[in-house]
């Protein structure tokens, strides 16, 4: 068999075994699959008492083995269970039901952040309340959480609030009485998991709420962890580490396992963390673009919305490719990534005086004071693909005591130091490629090791690759800080344009994801291989994932500060505030370019959360307004139904348009010369003002227009609109163009990014 044919045979098993993962067998030989049942509430029949007897009725009614899996209240109507394809057919033919949808596999995306974003402290002077702890719930649906660490100490806080609905559940390694005044719900969501991949295993994993990954507490850490002096990871990025929103209480949901993350068990998870009453909802996680009606997490978040809960999503890490984002509901928060000033520098030295800059996170005993054989992988395997340092493609006898050259890609970085050390090699310089370009992520590496850029990286393949007797060697120099420039945009970070609505700009904005310090689990090492056998409290990782707590957390402050606000209002302020630009005024980087970023890739900016908190104006939305976008996007009544759980029918003598929902940003679609008009409705929540209106574009092709062009405010909670007409001249441009629109009272300045796409 040729090796493209072999290749072609195991892609193909390789599905295969992927399908039945998610499929099981019944007795009659069709694959069931899990699948989530959508109903229309109100059409029960009298004669049953509850709705979960109704759900189970109309199940029995095309399968008499099946078994109801969750049955849900507040995220939907309806209910999870395995079918085979026919009889989800048929059960889309019952009366109430309005949809069945497959179930979809959600993955993860995987300090000095309060500092640099102004939070410190004396923050406490900008979000004024009393004593040392807040009601507001962070609810973070991830991995679970270490309970145990520092960032979840209960010191100084008060009784778990009245409001509270929620609880702890006990399972494997994990009971009630771990949780406290901070930590105030843990439960874990297992049966959509279970039902596809068969029972959790217990050896590897904790059947509870109990993080053996690290993501979650990670995250819930970010978002909301209490005040810890001494924090470090090893000693590196060593300082006091908070969440953003410290006083914050947090709720935890357990939804991702070591198979992913199971779209009925998302589901569960906000449905519970809906009556259980959190304020803000937190997933840093993902799976592909879907219609709205058909996105569970779209559709549990809408749910969230309307009983005012503010939800943040991560962006996704598939970045810089274009239209790469996840999440884009217009009632969830997106958020990408972008860095701090702190950097972990590592140098490479080469037998040939050279010196490059790369990063490191390894602590451990250094190398020999002097240059040592350095290979390159390629060259140290019979593997076609060598150079990656892949799982046991190293010979030995090639690497044994020498610097090995790895390229980044495929496997997780961390994993090919892991592969050099274990052929016998002492250290690892890694090479990003054309796929990371200049963009630096740390790693706590288990032997020396530095990771260099795409340029570097391809100098020094040249040097060990050419020169007759190459050698090598790794300093690694600690930590540093006030890095310049920074921020800048990660390059794994997710792009738009916006693949499902393209009228509606997003990410929404960026925040800190690039080697971020939080809390860890006790299970697993830094690097979370398992020949770690390191336990540390703290780690360093990064990802949209990171992004997002960030967000989220910093709603949790916003929400205290002005609990009247809605989910809108709050993401609103965070937008407009903003930053585009360096204090010299030129504009953010994108590190996978070195030029400047553009709202494709930062929305509407650098989360700045210290203006935040008095942004003016506000951008408003209601539960109507999101159902008028629904509307213009045509969707059908049992569609709307299906996102909503309402019995809705457009307005036929309305004229409904994507480009009227009252977002704080702009995105316009242009095929051809002419004029688009954009209405936006602005609320004053920082009392009597002037404003003046300030337009910037960056293409003649396009003339930017608002009237009016002073909007006057008498009164806190005053409401005025405004026209935004875009002119265009098709003939000019082609691509993409942005610019910006920002009101100003001289106090306030409001600003909107605009982005243009010539279709």
């Amino acid at each position: 068999m040729s090796s493209s044919s072999f290749l072609s045979s195991a892609a193909s098993f390789f599905l295969l075994i992927l399908y039945l993962l998610g499929s099981s067998q019944v007795s009659d030989g069709a694959l069931q699959s899990t699948y989530i049942v959508h109903m229309a509430k109100s059409q029960m029949p009298s004669s049953y008492d509850l709705h979960s007897l109704w759900y189970d009725s109309s199940l029995r009614s095309v399968s008499e083995s099946a078994q109801l899996l969750y049955t849900y209240n507040n995220a939907i109507h309806g209910f999870s269970t395995r079918l085979t394809p026919e009889e989800a057919d048929s059960l889309m033919t019952q009366p109430g039901v309005i949809s069945v949808l497959p179930e979809h596999r959600y993955e993860l995306h995987t300090t000095r952040s309060p500092l640099f974003l102004g939070l410190d402290e004396h923050s406490a002077d900008l979000f004024p309340e009393t004593g040392a702890s807040s009601d507001v719930v962070v609810g973070v649906l991830d991995t679970g959480v270490w309970p145990e660490s520092k960032s979840f100490s209960d010191n100084g806080f008060g009784p778990v609030p009245s409001t509270w609905k929620g609880g702890c559940e006990a399972g494997t390694n994990f009971t009630a009485s771990l949780c406290n005044r901070k930590l105030i719900g843990a439960r874990f969501f297992a049966r959509g998991y279970e039902a596809t991949m068969g029972p959790v295993d217990e050896s590897k994993e904790s059947r509870s709420p109990r993080d053996d990954d690290g993501h979650g507490t990670h995250t819930s850490s970010t978002a909301a962890g209490s005040v810890v002096e001494g924090a470090s990871l090893l000693g590196f990025a060593s300082g006091t580490a908070r969440g953003m929103d410290p006083r914050a209480r947090v709720a935890v949901y357990k939804v991702c396992w070591l198979g992913g993350c199971f779209s009925s068990d998302i589901l569960a998870a906000i449905d519970q963390a809906i009556e259980d009453n959190v304020n803000v909802l937190s997933m840093s996680l993902g799976g592909g673009m879907s219609d709205y009606y058909r996105d569970g997490v779209a559709i549990g978040a809408f749910a969230a919305m309307e009983r005012g809960i503010f939800v943040s999503c991560s962006a996704g890490n598939a970045g810089p490719s274009p239209y790469s984002l996840s999440n884009v509901a217009p009632w969830i928060t997106t958020v990408g990534a972008g860095t701090l000033d702190r950097d972990f520098p590592a140098i490479a030295i080469l037998g040939n005086g050279k010196n490059y800059s790369g990063v490191s996170l390894f602590k451990g005993d250094a190398l020999p004071d002097k240059l040592l054989p350095f290979i390159y992988a390629g060259n140290a395997s019979n593997a076609t693909n060598g150079n990656l340092c892949m799982t046991g493609s190293l010979i030995p006898e090639k690497v044994k005591g020498k610097i090995v050259m790895c390229d980044r890609g495929v496997n997780a970085r961390v994993q090919k130091g892991d592969v050099v050390k274990a052929a016998g090699g002492v250290g690892m310089i890694l090479a990003n490629t054309a796929a990371n370009g200049e963009e630096l992520v740390a790693d706590a590496h288990m032997l020396p090791a530095t990771t260099v850029g795409e340029k570097a990286g391809d100098i020094i393949r040249r040097y060990v690759l050419t020169d007759p007797n190459p050698t090598a060697s790794v300093l690694i120099q600690g930590t540093v800080v006030n890095v310049q420039p920074s921020p800048v945009v990660a390059a794994f970070s997710s792009r738009g344009p916006n693949s499902i609505t393209p009228n509606i700009l997003k990410p929404d904005l960026i925040a800190p994801g690039v080697n971020i310090l939080a809390a860890w689990t006790g299970a697993a090492g830094p690097t979370g291989l398992p020949s770690d056998p390191r336990r540390v409290g703290f780690n360093i990782i990064s990802g949209t994932s990171m992004s997002c707590p960030h967000v989220s957390g910093l709603a949790a402050l916003l929400k205290s500060a002005h609990p009247e606000w809605s989910p809108a209002a709050i993401r609103s302020a965070l937008m407009t505030t903003a930053y585009r630009s360096y204090k010299d005024g030129k504009p953010i980087l994108d590190i996978a370019t070195g030029k400047p970023s553009t709202a494709f890739d930062h929305g509407a900016g650098y989360v700045s959360p210290t203006i935040a908190t008095n942004p003016g104006l506000v951008y408003d939305l209601t539960t109507v307004d999101y159902l008028g976008f629904l509307c213009a996007l045509n969707y059908t009544s049992s569609q709307i139904r299906s996102v909503s759980r309402r019995n809705f029918t457009c307005d036929p003598s309305k004229t409904h348009s994507v480009a009227d929902l009252n977002y704080p940003s702009f995105a316009v679609n242009v095929d051809g010369s002419g004029a688009y008009k954009y209405t936006r409705t602005v609320t004053s929540v920082g009392g009597a003002g002037s404003y003046k209106v300030k337009v910037i574009s960056e293409s003649t092709a396009v003339k930017i227009s608002v009237a009016p062009a002073v909007l006057n405010f008498k009164e806190v909670n005053e409401k005025k609109s405004y026209t935004v007409t875009f002119t265009v001249d098709s003939s000019k441009a082609s691509g993409s163009s942005f610019g910006n629109i920002e009101w100003s009272d001289g106090k306030h300045v409001v600003g909107s990014p605009v982005a243009i796409t010539w279709t």
